[in-house]
């Protein structure tokens, strides 16, 4: 019950925040795109830190036409890698997923990117939302920067989680077959 109040709350505080946005600043230009992608950011870590979903959909699993990533990588997925290096990004998120050569450590990685995945799929939608609004009511020119941002801040960092992910499991996968080795003997 307390759990169900405090994701309640934490989505009527991201409510009234938008609100807010678009009442100060308006719908249009970089301004209010940035601000809802990062506002929408700490909401949705606050809502699925909360929530704790298993993420043990089917949706999660790797998909055949991804093929080890290859289409990830057409799509440009180690340009927007260096780039998260570049900013400092990867050295922030280390620090606090540091990796470690053991089971519990690779199997909460793992758990990440989809619990980070499903937080980008969340904001996406939304802002995809206020883009299509914005196209509608005013033109679509007027909501490139929602597109632009959705796709840097929300696209990327789910096809990023989905290349990863297969990444993590063939690790986990294979530090699981040495411990059974090693029981065996």
């Amino acid at each position: 019950m307390r759990k169900i109040m405090l994701l309640g709350i934490i989505i009527l505080v991201t409510l009234i925040l938008t609100y807010g946005i678009v009442l100060s600043i308006g719908v249009l230009g970089f301004l209010f795109a940035w601000i809802l992608n990062f506002m929408l950011m700490m909401c949705v870590l606050m809502f699925t830190e909360t929530l704790k979903s298993k993420c043990d959909s089917g949706y999660y699993k790797t998909k055949d036409w991804e093929n080890n990533g290859k289409i990830y990588e057409k799509f440009g997925i180690h340009l927007f890698r260096k780039m998260l290096v570049l900013i400092g990004w990867e050295k922030l998120n280390k620090k606090t997923n540091p990796v470690k050569n053991d089971l519990e450590s690779l199997l909460h990685l793992e758990y990440r990117t989809k619990q980070s995945e499903l937080g980008h799929l969340i904001i996406f939608f939304i802002v995809l939302g206020f883009t299509i609004y914005v196209a509608l009511k005013f033109s679509f020119r007027e909501s490139l920067w929602l597109w632009i941002l959705n796709i840097i801040l929300n696209v990327y960092p789910i096809l990023l989680q989905r290349y990863n992910r297969p990444r993590y499991q063939r690790a986990l996968a294979l530090f699981r077959y040495k411990a059974g080795r090693c029981a065996a003997i």
